[in-house]
Formats: structure tokens, sequence, C-alpha cells
């Protein structure tokens, strides 16, 4: 039986956001399209795209709404294609929590102040979904998060940032592949990374 999974990559839609923190979503969310030649087109508030993986199809969603709007992209995919909790839904995003590089899996719990994280909830009336989770580190003290998350990093985080895509795409894979609680056992375990 052939399962539907939406993999939202969260980010900010346009070249003055490319490549800054907050976009994180966006970048390993891309990565996957291009492992599994995706073409991404215009559709339900965002840029979108399926292909076959295994037993599953899996669509590919970068909502275009800006960040704190991200939630109308996905519930309208949503009310399209119907997907089963937790694991039909698989949120990429930035964590301020975790050290530059670091990726980790989810599965429900809080949004730690994630505006993305709460629209998709406010849209969708559930927290029980997937989430993987790609670290970009905390502003120095007293700075301002807004700028930090929304500038592009320094050339020693990007380059840490830069190997954490291809492990945040591999571990959508994972969770796909072999379900969320095993990919929890593989990413969360990594005494670093």
């Amino acid at each position: 039986m052939i399962s539907s999974v939406l993999v939202v990559g969260l980010g900010n839609p346009g070249s003055r956001y490319r490549g800054t923190r907050h976009n994180m979503g966006f970048e390993v969310a891309e990565a996957l399209a291009r492992e599994l030649g995706v073409s991404l087109a215009r559709r339900h508030h965002g840029l979108t795209g399926g292909a076959s993986l295994g037993e599953h199809r899996v669509h590919i969603l970068l909502p275009q709404t800006f960040m704190n709007e991200s939630g109308l992209a996905v519930a309208e995919f949503i009310r399209y294609c119907p997907v089963t909790y937790p694991e039909g839904l698989i949120v990429i995003h930035d964590e301020l929590d975790l050290e530059p590089g670091v990726v980790r899996v989810k599965l429900g719990g809080g949004l730690a102040g994630h505006n993305g994280l709460k629209s998709i909830v406010h849209q969708i009336g559930t927290q029980n979904f997937v989430r993987v989770r790609i670290g970009i580190g905390r502003p120095v003290a007293h700075a301002s998060v807004v700028d930090f998350v929304l500038a592009r990093p320094r050339p020693e985080d990007r380059s840490e940032l830069d190997l954490a895509v291809g492990r945040g795409a591999s571990a959508v894979r994972d969770i796909i592949e072999l379900g969320p609680a095993q990919a929890m056992t593989v990413y969360n375990q990594r005494a670093r990374r």
C-alpha cells in the first residue's frame, strides 16, 4: 500500500533570504528534491513537487507565504492531499537550541518559539508531526534573535550547515523508509552531529 508523505521545508522566499540561517528548512528540502529528481513548481501557496520513494509517495513543499504564515500553505496542501499523523507530515526547520550543523529528529512536542511551527500548528490543529531540526546556534548575549536568524552565517558556521543539509536530507529519507522512531535512534544518539 502506497502512503503519502508531505515534507515541508521552512524558510522565507526571495533572494534576500537565500542562505540565511532561517532558511535551513528550504535548503534541506531542496537537497532532497534534487536527490529524488523532483522539479518544484508553484502551487498551493508554495513550490511543490512529488516523487516515489519505495512504497511512499513523497510530496515536497516550500511555502512561499513567508515564515510566519507557513501554515497557510501546509493546510491548503493537506486539504488537497490528506496525510496521516504523525509520520505523514515531516517539517524541516532551523533550531536555535542546537549548535550549528547538528541534525536531530523529533516527534511532536513544543514549538520553542519558532513562528513557522506556530503557524503550522495553528492552521492544522495538531503538534503531532515529525520535525527535522537543523542547528543554527544562538546569537551572542543581548543580540537580536531576529537579526541573527535572518542573517547569513559566518564562514565557519556555513561549512557546518552545508554538511547538515546532506544529513538533514538523509534524515528525512530515513524517517520515511525506516519510521520516525528508528530515525531518532540514528540521529539523536550521535555524539555531536
